[in-house]
């Protein structure tokens, strides 16, 4: 296996140090090497061993008379690489790594040549489950669950281009008591809705309000309703039929949003799991973990002071019930080894204690590092200008489409006022457009780190100066355009030109590429979008920096500089495609 399809450039170092340390300290089994990118003088990346490994073997007779020895003594069992320059030992032991430019340079060339895929990052896992987006049916997508789509699709794109295979699981709200309000009004309003059901409900969002009104005024409603709930609970034909016609329609409002966002997800909602449910509590039961508890059965979680329930008093079942026995099936019937949840914090406590529960019963194995594991992926509220939740009028939440059909026109209008409506043909103008406008929305979301709360402003997030979508989708634009206007045949050059790396701002420009492996990787195993947005951001600032001391066209060492720029195009297209974001190639 050559050196270049072994993972990230963070880990082919770490694997010359691990053969190091084995020779090092042949007594101390299974070290881990801690190597890190460093931005000091002394070199590229660090190997921070000697410090650890000299409190673990001092007073066991060992040779070594402190941590600078021990780093000494790493840096001399290093393997030979033609990845390694030079090495050298500072402070306490630190060993630091110097690149070797030729190997960056044709570390590169090859990847241009085999192409992006092979520098996917390589995880231990084969198979995960992304639960995101999860809306409620009958009720309308509200900016929190824009947050949950945004970061789940970003996530599941990264584990995909790391060659897991990804079940997207959208987990709507498809089951409960709101169903049997919705129903009883749907009969009660239209008898004949079965001809013309899309029409008697017409708007959703009205059609709920005004069965919830008759729902909290009329006693004998609310009776009717919960007999309804029963009723379709029972498998009675009349009833389903309504639940799936209201389904229907909700389902087509929600694809209206992921259509706009590129987002594919696989529809499996809470009534999905109900025929698991009875069986899975029943292996919980069995295993004594179920107890009575003021008329319902609940599992108690060490160290909180409420237990979970899973079967209400009224021997009705809740979310609880529902997403233990999604986990089962999941671990169990879909094999996977990873699932993660992408939802609000303020679920965090509810899967803490759900996860508590998958591990008393075995589940799970206690130990987070091992696999399989679950992870519960939060995150903050969107703001107002007024700093208050985001909406539009006093109370009413605002509509995603009209928000992203927003950001588009406005986009849109930036364009026409810099003339590209004489220039370009109107599919162009929308199709930037599209690009620009929901890339706007989607990269202002995911630059931060998810846990804050942030504010959602069009004028800055459609601002083509600073960190945002704008900026970046120009910047790779103009990269497309240099390239362009060279007049050079760049798959011509990839084959018959090479790189070098001699002035400064290359190299800084060369070894930012190379970590593009490590920073998905980090990002995939933090789970944490902005670390890979705050890595484009950075190339963008590299290249340009490069591009401002180093002439490209007309200059000796063009061809290697135009291979340059075209890396730089790739890694960020493929960022933008992580990301969700579709590339802008002419501005």
């Amino acid at each position: 296996m050559d050196e270049e399809n072994m993972g990230s450039l963070k880990q082919q170092l770490s694997k010359l140090f691990e053969e190091s340390l084995k020779v090092t300290v042949p007594t101390e089994v299974e070290v881990e090497p801690l190597v890190a990118a460093c931005a000091g003088k002394f070199g590229d990346y660090q190997c921070n061993n000697a410090m650890s490994l000299w409190s673990k073997i001092k007073g066991k007779g060992t040779q070594f008379r402190g941590p600078p020895s021990v780093g000494q003594a790493i840096m001399s069992n290093l393997p030979q690489s033609e990845m390694i320059e030079s090495c050298s030992v500072a402070g306490p032991g630190f060993v630091n790594v110097v690149l070797s430019n030729r190997w960056i340079a044709k570390t590169i060339q090859k990847m241009l040549i085999d192409g992006i895929g092979t520098w996917s990052p390589k995880l231990r896992i084969k198979r995960a489950v992304v639960d995101f987006s999860s809306p409620n049916i009958a009720k309308e997508m509200h900016v929190g669950h824009l947050r949950s789509t945004i970061i789940g699709d970003t996530l599941a794109r990264m584990l995909e281009f790391s060659n897991v295979d990804v079940l997207r699981r959208n987990h709507v709200g498809d089951w409960g008591t709101q169903f049997g309000m919705l129903i009883e009004f749907l009969l009660e309003k239209f008898p004949a809705w079965e001809d013309e059901s899309e029409k008697a409900i017409g708007d959703l969002q009205e059609f709920y309000k005004a069965s919830k009104k008759r729902f909290d005024e009329d006693p004998a409603f609310k009776e009717r309703a919960h007999q309804a709930v029963v009723r379709l609970q029972g498998g009675e034909a009349r009833y389903r039929r309504a639940w799936a016609q209201i389904c229907e329609i909700s389902r087509k409002e929600f694809d209206k949003v992921y259509q706009r966002l590129g987002v594919k997800l696989e529809e499996k909602g809470e009534s999905f799991y109900n025929r698991y449910i009875p069986a899975v509590l029943e292996a919980l039961s069995k295993q004594g973990l179920i107890e009575e508890s003021e008329g319902a059965r609940v599992i108690f979680i060490e160290g909180k002071n409420i237990p979970l329930i899973v079967v209400k008093s009224d021997g009705g079942y809740n979310y609880a019930s529902t997403d233990m026995t999604a986990l089962w099936y999941r671990l169990n019937e879909e094999k996977a080894e990873w699932i993660i949840y992408v939802t609000d914090v303020g679920q965090q406590q509810h899967f803490d204690m759900v996860f508590s529960a998958a591990k008393r019963a075995g589940w799970l194995p206690d130990d987070d590092k091992l696999y399989p594991k679950v992870n519960h992926v939060g995150f903050g509220l969107v703001l107002g200008e007024d700093g208050k939740r985001f909406r539009t009028r006093a109370t009413e939440v605002v509509r995603l489409v009209d928000l992203l059909d927003e950001a588009k026109n406005r986009s849109k209008a930036a364009l026409i006022e810099r003339g590209k409506a004489a220039e370009w043909t109107e599919e162009e103008l929308e199709k930037t457009a599209e690009a620009v406008g929901y890339g706007a929305v989607k990269y202002a979301d995911l630059k931060n780190n998810r846990l804050t709360n942030y504010t959602f402003n069009f004028d800055q997030m459609l601002n083509d100066k600073g960190n945002t979508a704008v900026y970046l989708l120009y910047a790779h634009a103009r990269i497309c355009s240099i390239i362009r206007k060279s007049g050079k045949d760049i798959e011509e050059l990839k084959k018959s030109g090479s790189i070098a790396l001699d002035h400064p701002d290359e190299r800084t420009l060369g070894l930012h590429l190379l970590q593009f492996a490590e920073i998905v990787e980090e990002a995939c195993t933090n789970l944490l979008p902005n670390v890979l947005c705050e890595y484009l951001y950075n190339l963008s600032e590299n290249f340009t920096k490069f591009y401002s001391n180093c002439q490209v066209v007309g200059s000796a060492e063009e061809t290697s500089r135009l291979l340059l720029c075209e890396a730089t195009a790739v890694v960020m297209r493929k960022c933008f495609h992580l990301l969700g974001i579709v590339p802008v190639y002419k501005i």
